[in-house]
């Protein structure tokens, strides 16, 4: 992934120099949790990451599916016993 100051996220209201530090720390952080390709729900990434919301995560796992951020593959599926969606990612097709 590229450099946190070259990292170009999109949006009407994304201001690079409040928001680009932290999404960009953010888009690192949550890409480390899941490159192991393990299912997880929104509140295990947090939890592992030790920080965010559920939006913010979300719209992070949005994010690595753009070729800018990496092309990931992003993988959802509904967890059986709770309910609660979960997320995997891996590079190439699913």
């Amino acid at each position: 992934m590229r450099e946190q100051a070259e990292l170009n996220f999109d949006g009407n209201t994304f201001d690079v120099a409040l928001d680009g530090q932290r999404l960009g720390t953010q888009l690192a952080d949550v890409l480390n949790v899941m490159r192991g390709g393990d299912w997880r729900t929104l509140r295990e990434i947090i939890s592992a990451i030790g920080r965010g919301t559920e939006t913010g995560i979300s719209a992070r796992l949005r994010d690595l599916r753009k070729t800018k951020f990496g092309g990931w593959t992003v993988e959802s599926r509904r967890r059986t016993e709770t309910g609660l969606w979960e997320y995997r990612i891996h590079k190439g097709e699913t």
